[in-house]
């Protein structure tokens, strides 16, 4: 469908004065075809939550009018006020032209099934993790969830956060070196009401943690390998440097959790880590270590899991 109405248009609009658009574009449809339509031909890409041009001008649309992804199909035919028309011109305009990732111009990315508050501060949550919080980690606590959660690199608090939710006894601790992404952290604990349950602080990997020990250890470190990090597109480059690169090939992190992690989970705990395309450097350089790599129905690859016996078995490969 996108195509189709690209094919049919020969120039972009976005030069058009805002009063010009307004008095020609009046339903949510009219600006769905346009959105996508400039999306399209602006050549933007995608990959912060969508992955075409027609998913993010309904993104957008939706966004501006603070309208569920599942709004009855009759709203398409709705005429927006005229305030509402110059909101979704001025995002399309901004998304055009600064190239910053949706989620950032909106305020807010969906992660898990749940809203969180987003800025430069923080990555966008994107991760597949989110399938095994949508599951409870049932396939690693089949009986019983984990009492203890920590969320490590936590950037947004998505991941920790998301876990409070879908398991409503488990304590989480939410940790990070940047002060920035704490603050959004926090902001995400007070919006989804889990402080009592959910506390963010200060850690430089594990430094900051002395003498704890979680059942779970979750990390969506920074991973991106020194190639990846300087042909990535315009888009990612509004996301905070710290929180994507790690080396030349993106293990600095991803090694210091090897190699520190056992002595923060308890004797039956296990770690989870998204590694992305870096899969292949962590194969490469920990060739007898039996990392399980796991599937995701909605996509996704280079999240590893080992247990606490692992990681004293291996202990010697990562020291």
């Amino acid at each position: 469908m996108t195509t189709h109405l690209n094919a049919e248009t020969s120039h972009s609009t976005l030069s058009l004065p805002d009063t010009a658009l307004v008095g020609d574009l009046f339903t949510l449809r009219d600006y769905l075809r346009w959105v996508s339509s400039e999306f399209y031909l602006a050549g933007l890409h995608y990959g912060h939550g969508t992955e075409s041009a027609w998913d993010e001008a309904v993104a957008l649309c939706l966004g501006a009018l603070h309208l569920p992804w599942n709004v009855d199909p009759s709203v398409l035919e709705a005429r927006l006020l005229p305030v509402e028309r110059q909101r979704i011109i001025a995002l399309a305009r901004a998304r055009v032209t600064t190239r910053q990732p949706l989620p950032y111009l909106l305020g807010e990315a969906f992660f898990a099934g749940h809203p969180f508050n987003v800025d430069e501060r923080v990555l966008i949550p994107r991760s597949p993790i989110a399938e095994l919080i949508e599951d409870g980690f049932s396939a690693w606590f089949p009986e019983e969830p984990p009492e203890s959660v920590l969320d490590l690199c936590t950037g947004s608090g998505c991941i920790g956060i998301a876990t409070s939710l879908y398991l409503p006894t488990c304590e989480v601790t939410l940790a990070d070196i940047s002060q920035d992404a704490l603050a959004v952290a926090r902001e995400n604990i007070t919006r989804h009401d889990v402080g009592d349950r959910v506390r963010a602080v200060t850690s430089d990997v594990f430094d900051g943690l002395e003498g704890q020990r979680f059942d779970l250890i979750v990390s969506n470190p920074p991973y991106v390998d020194a190639r990846d990090l300087a042909t990535m597109p315009a888009e990612f480059r509004h996301e905070p440097a710290l929180a994507l690169g790690a080396g030349k090939d993106g293990l600095d992190i991803v090694r210091r959790i090897l190699r520190e992690a056992r002595s923060h989970l308890t004797d039956t705990g296990w770690l989870i880590v998204e590694v992305g395309n870096s899969d292949r450097h962590v194969e490469a350089a920990f060739p007898d270590v039996p990392f399980m790599w796991l599937d995701f129905e909605r996509g996704g690859q280079g999240v590893f899991v080992l247990s606490a016996d692992e990681l004293d078995a291996h202990a010697a490969s990562f020291a």
